[in-house]
C-alpha cells in the first residue's frame, strides 16, 4: 500500500512539473505571436523556474527514499541539467535577450516536456503494476 501511495505521490509531481513547464511554453508562445510584451513574459516565466526545480528534485528525492532506482536514475539527467543551469545562473530569461533566445528557450522546454511525458507514462507503468501486484 505505501508503493502505491508513493507512486500517486510521484504521479501529481510529475503533473505539476508538466504543468509548469507547458506554462511556460505558453508564455513563449504568447511572446512569439505578440500577445504579451517581454517584460511580463519573462518575470511570468521566472516566477516558475524554482517550482520547476522544486517539484522535480523533491520527485528525484522520492524515488531514492522509496527505493525505486529505476526511476530514480531516470529522474537524475533531468535534475542534472536543472542543478547545472542553476549553478551557471543561466535558468532565468534575461528581458533584453528573449527574442534571440526563443527558439531555444522552446526548444529547450519542449525537451523537457517530452522527457516529462516519458516520466509520467512510466509513472503509470509503475502505478498499475503496483496496483495489480
Amino acid at each position: 500500500m505505501t508503493d502505491l501511495f508513493a507512486w500517486l505521490i510521484s504521479f501529481f509531481l510529475l503533473i505539476a512539473t508538466l504543468g509548469i513547464v507547458l506554462y511556460q511554453l505558453m508564455c513563449l508562445a504568447d511572446l512569439e505571436f505578440d500577445y504579451i510584451n517581454p517584460y511580463d513574459s519573462a518575470s511570468r516565466i521566472n516566477k516558475a523556474v524554482m517550482p520547476e526545480f522544486v517539484t522535480h528534485g523533491s520527485l528525484c528525492v522520492l524515488h531514492l527514499i522509496t527505493g525505486h532506482w529505476f526511476m530514480f536514475l531516470f529522474c537524475l539527467p533531468y535534475s542534472y541539467y536543472n542543478i547545472r543551469l542553476y549553478t551557471k545562473k543561466q535558468h532565468l530569461v534575461d528581458v533584453t535577450e528573449i527574442f534571440n533566445q526563443l527558439p531555444w528557450e522552446k526548444k529547450q522546454r519542449i525537451y523537457k516536456l517530452a522527457y516529462l511525458v516519458f516520466l509520467l507514462s512510466l509513472s503509470i507503468f509503475w502505478m498499475i503494476w503496483s496496483i495489480v501486484d
